[in-house]
């Protein structure tokens, strides 16, 4: 099982928390970060920075089918997110009829901004591209190429709409895989598997006591308690 991570550099803590807690539940996993400076050096990414972005890897993850040579199932997933159960759970639900598969949220937030003061912007199927199962061989991913990705005429909305495909080629998980802090609630709306602190999480100053901030700061004292990962994994 291959995990791409979007990472950005004013969330490295977040990134290494994210990965421990996948390792943590399964170690057979292999988790890469998506860092945007590298893949500018390999020259795989050449968008310039766009000023409607809100984190590096903004365009980045879609080119998880490239990264795996247009070949079997890949997970992305933002970096502020932790897992709780088990990613081979997710895995397991790979359906070869579908493209990619996601929690389609109906997420229309009120907040105008996010994180660390970054613009909160609003289009339709938000946050469906933050949690992604790929299917990398299926022939309607074959055009989502570097080039394409890289293509300045196609906005963020093109790519986080999923607009290279058809509809019926957009398979679904539940959104426990994708819980949106401070949108879903339990019990009412079933209890999360994957918390995504999208507005954003406890390593921003704005956001040390919001919802689920003790299961994250759990995982950050096990973290570097362990000592098993340290920023020269990114090098």
């Amino acid at each position: 099982m291959k995990v791409f991570v979007g990472y950005d550099s004013r969330e490295d803590i977040a990134y290494q928390v994210c990965k421990y807690s996948i390792l943590t539940k399964n170690s057979n996993v292999e988790v890469e970060p998506l860092i945007q400076k590298n893949l500018r050096k390999a020259k795989i990414y050449n968008r310039p920075v766009d000023a409607l972005a809100s984190t590096e890897f903004t365009f980045t993850r879609f080119l998880v089918p490239q990264l795996m040579n247009f070949k079997g199932w890949a997970l992305f997933c933002d970096c502020d997110i932790i897992f709780l159960n088990d990613i081979k759970e997710l895995f397991d639900q790979a359906d070869d009829r579908y493209a990619v598969m996601c929690a389609k949220h109906d997420y229309n937030p009120e907040q105008k901004v996010k994180m660390d003061g970054k613009r909160q912007t609003q289009y339709p199927r938000k946050n469906w591209s933050s949690v992604v199962l790929f299917n990398c061989g299926h022939p309607s991913n074959q055009n989502l190429t570097a080039d394409l990705v890289n293509e300045q005429s196609l906005n963020g909305a093109y790519f986080h709409r999923f607009s290279w495909l058809k509809d019926e080629e957009i398979g679904e998980f539940s959104h426990e895989w994708n819980w949106l802090v401070g949108w879903y609630k339990e019990p009412e709306d079933g209890q999360p598997k994957a918390i995504h602190y999208t507005e954003g999480g406890p390593w921003f100053e704005d956001y040390v006591n919001c919802e689920y901030a003790d299961l994250w700061n759990k995982l950050k004292d096990s973290y570097e308690d362990s000592a098993i990962y340290s920023k020269k994994n990114l090098e």
